[in-house]
């Protein structure tokens, strides 16, 4: 078993020297990728990324077609999640993220949404939510998570503000098991990915940074250690397309 001693206390980009760099060096970073961040997404996941986020989405439906429930969508950045989460869904949904520029272009997509109720998107930053104890049923993030400057803290802040019997599901990246499809999986996102991203985005320190963060981020059984240790119940995590993408879900007792 490995020691908690061992385990990420949180992201570390290039350079960050504390907490605070590093919560600073990733809101730059999303600032500067905003516009083709989409375009990427869908592109290096072959997308795949829409079908992980529909699937996180069916998994809470008893929540959402419920018009009393409150959800957040942490870190949404673009809103993808949250659009997923709100299609069919009677329950009220907002989006939360601390960079400016991805929630600009969340509001520009709620705009052109038809056929279901649009999200609110606000401002905030995960480690210090604006909200009261105690207000929402059900949270979800999706590979927001892993960029958190204290997975700890990140992993407080949503067990205060769900109400008791609310859910949390954490739709994240994860080092697949070593053997044909995992190598061919780290060529890919150590090799390949960085250049796309890179040419695509203007940024390669951006799409550098990514699979290094997925390799320092915790393999799923840590994540719902973490989670259990923070105190969340009913722990239980699904692993999808190989086991490079995991979504962790718990309750708050």
């Amino acid at each position: 078993m490995v020691e908690p001693a061992s385990l990420p206390k949180g992201t570390q980009p290039e350079g960050a020297k504390n907490q605070y760099e590093a919560s600073q060096r990733v809101r730059e970073m999303f600032t500067r990728i905003a516009p083709r961040y989409d375009l990427l997404n869908h592109l290096l996941s072959g997308q795949m990324d829409r079908f992980w986020r529909a699937r996180a989405a069916r998994e809470f439906r008893t929540t959402l077609t419920r018009p009393d429930a409150l959800v957040l969508d942490l870190c949404c950045g673009t809103g993808d999640l949250a659009f997923a989460v709100a299609r069919g869904a009677k329950a009220r949904v907002i989006g939360a993220d601390f960079s400016h520029t991805m929630l600009v272009r969340a509001r520009v997509k709620a705009t052109n949404v038809d056929g279901f109720s649009r999200p609110q998107f606000l401002e905030a930053d995960a480690l210090r939510l604006p909200f009261a104890d105690g207000g929402f049923d059900l949270i979800t993030t999706a590979f927001g998570f892993r960029n958190l400057a204290n997975y700890e803290d990140g992993l407080r802040e949503m067990l205060r503000i769900l109400k008791p019997g609310g859910m949390l599901g954490i739709l994240e990246f994860a080092e697949p098991p070593h053997g044909l499809l995992g190598d061919l999986y780290r060529f890919y996102c150590q090799k390949i990915l960085p250049k796309i991203g890179g040419w695509i985005s203007g940024d390669s320190a951006a799409y550098a940074y990514l699979p290094k963060s997925v390799a320092r981020f915790f393999r799923p059984d840590e994540l719902a250690g973490l989670m259990k240790l923070i105190g969340f119940v009913s722990v239980q995590y699904e692993l999808m397309t190989f086991g490079s993408v995991a979504l962790h879900i718990g309750t708050r007792p």
